[in-house]
């Protein structure tokens, strides 16, 4: 474990485990949670050999807490300060929800030889909120609701999206795990309030539909048809057709937090697209 410093005195926390010459995987989180929620992914690679890291984005977790930057552009910068000081050569990047959306604007823009492969899961691109160019989007009023609600009860709000829709557990005769919604609770509050806020913003307005043109490395697009935060008809089948060189892989009835809900499913199916040949 470890920190890098960025431009503005930002202290990005990192985990980077694994061997040094390992290939290196980076996991790139979801709001408003932290590296932690790549346990599952972290641990599985890992015991394949691989080198992994994972970040906590500014305002999250264990990195610091500025005032500013927290929209996708600061977040990507953030990145780069990362992979440079690590000095990653051919790394896959796996991002998931907003994370899928860091991700996508990062490869799109990464110095020649930095990136070899991208996995998106659950993502937010190519953007989320409806709009004239994407009417099937969610409206603004949802993303209004998310902002009333952290703002008034922050605590409360991060208990009940855990506990409704982000695991999938609010439909019937789901297989509900007190420790996934602890889990989750604990990740957000670690977290600052200013920064779960403003993110509301960078991951549902963002439009990442050029980023996603530019993208020239295989992407495994994975989405679940059952994502009630993300849904899947606006975002997996849409990035992927605007990829040059895109796979998606549905997952019948999987919810949004499919990673750590089918980590049997889907650790095996990221393993297979990495090793596999292009």
């Amino acid at each position: 474990m470890g920190t890098v410093t960025t431009p503005d005195g930002t202290t990005i926390f990192y985990k980077d485990w694994g061997p040094r010459d390992g290939r290196p995987i980076v996991f790139h989180h979801g709001w408003p949670l932290s590296s932690d929620d790549w346990d599952a992914q972290l641990l599985y690679f890992l015991a394949k050999g691989y080198r992994v890291i994972a970040h906590d984005r500014r305002g999250h977790g264990r990195s610091s807490q500025p005032a500013n930057g927290h929209d996708m552009d600061t977040y990507v910068a953030d990145v780069n300060v990362l992979t440079d000081a690590l000095d990653l050569q051919g790394a896959v990047h796996v991002g998931h929800s907003t994370g899928g959306g860091e991700v996508a604007r990062y490869v799109a823009q990464a110095k020649p030889g930095r990136v070899s492969k991208a996995v998106l899961v659950a993502a937010v691109p190519p953007v989320m909120v409806k709009k004239d160019s994407n009417p099937e989007g969610t409206p603004i009023e949802v993303f209004d609701g998310f902002r009333a609600a952290l703002a008034a009860n922050r605590a409360q709000f991060f208990i009940d999206v855990p506990t409704g829709p982000f695991y999938g557990f609010n439909r019937p005769g789901a297989e509900v795990s007190q420790g996934l919604i602890d889990r989750w609770w604990l990740q957000g509050m670690t977290g600052a309030a200013n920064a779960h806020y403003a993110c509301i913003k960078a991951f549902s307005e963002t439009d990442f539909t050029e980023d996603l043109r530019k993208i020239d490395v295989p992407v495994l697009v994975m989405h679940g048809t059952d994502d009630q935060v993300v849904p899947y008809a606006d975002s997996g089948p849409k990035s992927a057709e605007l990829l040059r060189n895109g796979t998606l892989k549905s997952y019948e009835g999987y919810p949004h937090g499919m990673l750590s809900t089918h980590p049997e499913v889907l650790n095996p199916d990221i393993l297979a697209f990495v090793e596999g040949q292009g």
